[in-house]
């Protein structure tokens, strides 16, 4: 920790409630010696003086500057020009001096034009913070804690200076954020400068009508919330208007364009337009609200926001017992969107999954123009544009945790007439995306990676992509539908081999949407030039997430559960077939096809397993399972060998290494191979023992060793379980109320 600052001396001109409370919450820190102020009003002087917050004042600038290690300028935007002037043949050579303004070109080239253009020790400041009270009589010295405050240094700015301003800021709570003088006046004219505006024109407009009296009678919250900025200073806002006329003329006409687009649609009853608008802003908002509460990523560009910190505390539980549905299947989700968002008509989705990865994409074809309705208790509504129907989204797609939507997207993206950046958390800028540039660039396409074939990714536009013959090097249901995908913008037919099974619900999906498909052995073929046709999905519940339940259930003597609606592709079942191999009771019921996929009810009841060498034609149908199946082997009696699953070392963590970390901690006798596992259970009387396990932010391993306490001895902690709502909304409840006694201890990360 940074020692704390003193200043010796102080001098700040503008004792109004901005400059007030910073310099008090300086004075209450003990950060300042000596303060000396000026304000064109003696009585704000002598209030500042009584109150402490001065030390001395005077109406002569020269005596309130002189000698002061730091000049805080806190005036109206349109008078700092008339104060530089008079202070600077009084301002010493140490002297660091530094404004409050929300605007800062204007200022920038006030401080330009009276000190020379390469003047170094003024640092351009902008607190984001303020209160309905106004004046030094309400300056409160805590106003900034948790608050940003924006500095815009420039080129030239002295590097001294700029750590003073910063440390001053950071003495009194405030949390530092860097901007060119240009970004934040654009961004300020956007966020506070417009907002004002049209809250003062607004009122201004219905004032005139000659309805008034009613309209002011009868307003209701939304209009009295909307225009209460209207009751700010109108002298202070003329000047910032003033003062930022180039960004907020710029913004003023991007609003009020669509604004003429809104009425319209309003106007020819354009719903789906005036839904696009109002679903995209709702969003924008949840969004924004979220920052604000400094909650944990739920919906779009979580790289601006807090992340929580969870921690799941397992005690030992009881047998597993109730019929319930686990939420929909991720990978079906993430096509639906996909493929409904460039389909012709409206596609309605029922059993969407509300996990994070999920929304991720979602909220990528909200930023590609799409108009989405919903999630809503799992139901969604694509109003698709077509499959050339996509607009360049205005910034990056930020796509959180999700490998499938980064993969998939690239396909698409790579047909797309506009430039287009992928970017990823923390975890997902670790994974390998060359598996999937490597054939887009043989496809045509310019697609750029960070080092090592990692995310970011951006994907040139207006490539003529051509179709490829592609052989899979590796078993990977993301690389196959990635090259798919890219061949709807081909020319000519498109096909991949791959070297064992893996899910096809792309493929199948595709014929859904009414897309010819051809599968010939493990060979896909397609060609473009055809038509996606909206149709009505319903996602079953994943096998992914029921394998949590299937594996508690066999293990905890007892158990006897029933999972609903389960999706039984049979590129995806490798986990019941394994589970059965091992001795599991396991018996699919009500088999049926829903919307192409074929679904059944699944009754898991408790069995003693078996240790095995489990089959590798099994390992791509169970590839997500593992963690698991880890679980399951080593409550089994006897060796469980998992060979040719090299693959979990590039998931969303090493996954043989997390896993075989783990169970060593809960005492079980674990060993990692290049590509798997060899693993002793400790059989029917055997029980893991209590301990810390780190998930490595994998909600996979996290969820597997919380179904582990069914069979612990003591309590096991897991930490870093915040991503567990990316594939498994609602986890802890139902687990909880299927019999495992699970605590959350969590905060949010500072």
């Amino acid at each position: 920790m940074s020692e704390q600052i003193v200043i010796p001396s102080l001098a700040i001109i503008g004792l109004g409630l901005i400059g007030g409370s910073w310099v008090r919450g300086l004075r209450e820190r003990g950060c300042v010696d000596y303060v000396c102020g000026y304000d064109r009003n003696l009585d704000s002087m002598q209030q500042a003086k009584k109150l402490g917050i001065i030390d001395e004042y005077s109406d002569d600038l020269a005596k309130v500057v002189c000698d002061a290690d730091l000049i805080i300028i806190s005036v109206p935007i349109l008078a700092v020009r008339d104060v530089l002037e008079k202070i600077a043949p009084y301002v010493a050579a140490h002297s660091v001096l530094t404004d409050v303004g929300s605007v800062k070109g204007s200022v920038a080239a006030d401080v330009a034009s009276v000190f020379g253009p390469t003047f170094d020790r003024f640092v351009l400041g902008h607190p984001i913070a303020g209160s309905e009270l106004s004046g030094i009589g309400a300056a409160n010295g805590d106003l900034f804690v948790c608050h940003k405050v924006i500095i815009t240094p420039e080129a030239h700015t002295a590097k001294s200076a700029l750590a003073l301003v910063r440390r001053t800021w950071q003495a009194v709570g405030a949390d530092i954020e860097h901007m060119t003088v240009d970004h934040h006046d654009e961004v300020l004219a956007a966020t506070s400068h417009l907002p004002h505006l049209l809250a003062y024109s607004l009122v201004d407009t219905l004032a005139h009508s000659h309805e008034n009296k009613e309209i002011f009678n009868y307003a209701a919250g939304g209009f009295r919330d909307f225009t209460r900025i209207a009751a700010s200073s109108p002298v202070m806002w003329r000047d910032i208007f003033a003062a930022n006329k180039s960004q907020l003329v710029k913004t003023l006409d991007l609003f009020t364009d669509q604004l003429s687009a809104l009425r319209r649609a309003i106007e020819e009853d354009d719903i789906t337009a005036v839904t696009g608008v109002l679903t995209r802003a709702k969003h924008a908002r949840d969004h924004f609200s979220t920052i604000l509460a400094r909650r944990a990523y739920t919906d779009s560009i979580a790289e601006t926001m807090k992340t929580a910190s969870i921690s799941y505390i397992a005690n030992p539980g009881i047998p597993l017992s109730g019929s319930f549905r686990v939420p929909g299947d991720k990978s079906i989700s993430h096509r639906s969107i996909m493929l409904g968002s460039l389909a012709q008509g409206t596609t309605e989705v029922s059993g969407f999954l509300e996990g994070e990865d999920s929304l991720a994409t979602l909220q990528a074809f909200r930023d590609m123009g799409v108009v989405i309705e919903g999630p809503h208790c799992g139901r969604v509504t694509i109003h698709g544009v077509g499959l050339h129907g996509l607009q360049a989204p205005p910034n990056a797609l930020y796509v959180g945790n999700s490998g499938t939507s980064m993969r998939l997207l690239s396909g698409l993206m790579a047909g797309q007439t506009f430039d287009v950046e992928m970017t990823g958390d923390e975890s997902l800028s670790k994974r390998p995306m060359g598996r999937v540039a490597d054939p887009l660039a043989l496809m045509g396409a310019i697609v750029e990676t960070a080092n090592g074939g990692r995310p970011p990714l951006k994907v040139k536009g207006g490539s003529q992509l051509k179709g490829i013959h592609y052989d899979l090097p590796m078993a990977s249901a993301q690389v196959k539908s990635c090259v798919l995908l890219a061949g709807l913008y081909a020319e000519g037919e498109t096909s991949v081999t791959e070297p064992a099974p893996t899910r096809d619900h792309t493929e199948r999906m595709l014929r859904g949407f009414g897309y010819d498909v051809t599968v010939e052995g493990s060979t896909v073929t397609l060609r473009s030039g055809g038509t996606l046709i909206a149709t009505e999905i319903d996602v079953p519940a994943d096998i992914s997430s029921a394998a949590f339940y299937m594996v508690g259930a066999s293990i905890m003597p007892g158990s006897d559960i029933t999972l609903e609606h389960v999706g039984i592709n049979p590129t995806r079942i490798g986990v019941i077939n394994i589970l059965q191999a091992m001795g599991a009771n396991i018996e699919v019921m009500n088999a049926r096809e829903v919307g192409g996929e074929p679904v059944a009810d699944i009754r898991v009841r408790s069995a003693q397993l078996k240790g095995i060498h489990i089959p590798e034609d099994q390992v791509p149908l169970a590839i997500d399972e593992f963690p698991a199946i880890f679980i399951a082997a080593a409550c089994a009696e006897g060796e469980t060998v998992l060979t040719g699953a090299e693959e979990l070392r590039v998931k969303e963590s090493d996954r043989i290494q997390a896993m075989v970390d783990g169970l060593v901690t809960l005492g079980v006798n674990a060993v990692g191979t290049e590509d798997g596992a060899i693993i002793q259970g400790f059989g029917a009387d055997g029980h893991f023992a209590g301990g810390e396990i780190e998930s490595q932010h994998d909600h996979r391993i996290a969820m597997s060793f919380a179904m582990a306490s069914l069979r612990g001895s003591a309590p096991i902690v897991i930490r870093d379980c915040a991503n567990v709502a990316t594939s498994f909304p609602g986890f802890v409840e139902l687990a909880t109320q299927a019999g495992l006694s699970l605590q959350v201890e969590g905060e949010e990360a500072q």
